[in-house]
């Protein structure tokens, strides 16, 4: 029997010790029964009463794979809280020719043991909806007395020895001062920077976000208002600010909002830190100006120019122009067949030359196997002594512990076909390259860097080896109107491209980014 361990623990208040503890029982009940364990799913603070738990699923899809005959849990309760739950993922587990065992509930295979299991199950959702009641019953009675309930604590406030709100003489004052200031008009950028100079830290001890000021500006819990699920009490607590001056910041909040960011870029550079000047083989950074005429123009510049560092001559280059090229460049390469054939190819070998492993004990076992019939038909011919009979069941345990290295292999690192991979490449085919998400997609998947010169520029995809020239020469050189500071201001995409090898060795792709491209909006 094969098998992998289920632990889970529901709380953050609940130490690591409780895995620790339930992993020793189960593993115990494995080496007593003679089960082989491959593998260990754990849910850290997680709750039963849900199934959305990353483990505990990842544990019912690998059941699919056939490659464990049990689930070894601590006790039922880890594996689910709610009946339905527990059925409905047994039913699967099942189905996959897999059954949940607890280590230390002893539960018979007969008709009893099926009554025992469901009375086990049942308790245990009756335990979890009766703490849960328990518990808002007590939250609910705190709340009415506008006491502390647990959470984050805002900033400003201490919690005395009776669970109630007070001042913090230390940090109130701070709190009352941001809301001044912004009702006066510094920005939260401004206020984070003051408090933090002041050394006002968050209740984790770290330093204040920009989050963190747009939060203690929303919080109605500085007039005093006390709030719980729907229970709503006014001055239930301490008020650090007066109320009028709590609703003139919320107005300017809500005006703020609608407003345009002041500082916030209006486009994304999609080149960035793959575009390189071919000259000084510096980054080739965004920049945007105004002209006269009041429209903006962005450029990507040379960090050296752009910082003086050294003497460079490479001029801007307009943004537009050149990632539509990039990216009409790389389409052309993800619509040709051959290409893609050469990647997947490329992946494949990849693939299997990361996991040194498993090839070489599929390759021990398919020799095993190859062993065990031949001394199978050696005994059917009558030859038998005692060193074949030791012979075959050395054979036959070296077997067994192949399939378990195999299995283990298996479920450490899922191997993507070569299918999928061509079927995830094609998908490629399908973007619209019109959207920034996915122009920046496409980059950032098959490009590795551009090396940029006034004449040319060499594309580097993401292989080790090959390289794409295109060259400017049969451009037509029709600068549109007012772009100035570019010497690419071109309208017309390249007629002709001397290209070099090209190589295809996807060394940075792995199954995790294959996986996550199947929630991907593409059409």
């Amino acid at each position: 029997m094969k098998a992998v361990i289920y632990a889970r623990y529901s709380s953050d208040n609940q130490r690591e010790e409780s895995i620790e503890g339930q992993i020793r029982e189960c593993t115990a009940f494995a080496e007593k029964n003679g089960v082989t364990v491959l593998r260990h799913y754990i849910d850290r603070a997680f709750s039963a009463k849900t199934d959305n738990r990353p483990e505990f699923q990842n544990m019912v899809k690998d059941s699919g794979r056939r490659l464990f005959d049990m689930v070894i849990v601590w006790k039922l309760d880890r594996f689910a809280r709610n009946r339905y739950d527990s059925a409905r993922y047994k039913a699967t587990l099942k189905k996959n020719g897999v059954k949940v065992v607890s280590a230390t509930e002893v539960i018979s295979d007969g008709a009893e043991g099926i009554i025992l299991e469901s009375v086990l199950e049942g308790y245990a959702e009756y335990y979890s909806a009766d703490l849960s009641e328990k518990v808002v019953r007590g939250m609910t009675e705190n709340a009415l007395k506008s006491k502390y309930n647990g959470g984050t604590l805002p900033i400003g406030y201490m919690i005395d020895s009776e669970q109630y709100f007070q001042l913090d003489p230390l940090t109130a004052p701070f709190v009352l001062e941001a809301f001044q200031r912004y009702a006066e008009g510094a920005t939260m950028k401004e206020i984070r920077d003051y408090l933090n100079q002041q050394g006002v830290k968050n209740t984790r001890g770290q330093p204040l976000t920009y989050n963190s000021i747009q939060h203690l500006l929303n919080n109605r819990r500085y007039i005093g208002e006390y709030t719980y699920r729907d229970i709503v009490v006014s001055e239930g607590i301490p008020a650090i600010v007066p109320q009028d001056l709590f609703d003139r910041v919320q107005e300017k909040l809500a005006k703020n909002k609608k407003a345009p960011a002041r500082h916030k870029a209006e486009d994304d550079y999609l080149l960035t830190t793959k575009l390189f000047c071919g000259y000084c083989g510096a980054y080739l950074c965004g920049e945007s100006g105004t002209s006269h005429t009041g429209n903006t123009h962005r450029y990507y510049k040379c960090v050296s120019v752009k910082k003086k560092r050294q003497e460079c001559r490479k001029k801007s280059v307009r943004k537009e122009w050149i990632e539509d090229l990039v990216v009409d460049e790389t389409m052309k390469m993800v619509m040709d067949d051959k290409a893609i054939e050469a990647i997947v190819s490329m992946l494949m070998e990849l693939q299997d030359r990361e996991n040194v492993n498993l090839p070489l004990y599929e390759q021990q076992l398919r020799e095993a196997d190859i062993a065990i019939q031949n001394l199978l038909n050696a005994i059917q011919q009558g030859i038998l002594t005692k060193s074949t009979k030791g012979r075959l069941e050395e054979l036959e345990a070296t077997k067994e512990e192949l399939e378990t290295r195999i299995a283990c292999e298996k479920l450490a690192k899922p191997k993507v076909s070569a299918e999928f991979m061509t079927f995830w490449l094609h998908r490629f085919r399908k973007l619209d390259v019109r959207q920034k998400a996915y122009r920046k997609m496409l980059i950032d998947t098959f490009i590795n860097a551009i090396f940029l010169y006034d004449d040319k520029m060499v594309i580097t995809f993401n292989y080790k080896e090959g390289t794409d020239t295109i060259t400017f020469d049969d451009l037509k050189a029709t600068p549109a109107a007012g772009k100035t500071g570019s010497d690419l201001d071109y309208l017309t995409a390249p007629k002709e491209r001397h290209a070099e090898k090209r190589v295809f060795p996807f060394a940075f792709l792995r199954e995790e980014a294959i996986g996550s491209a199947c929630g991907t909006p593409w059409g």
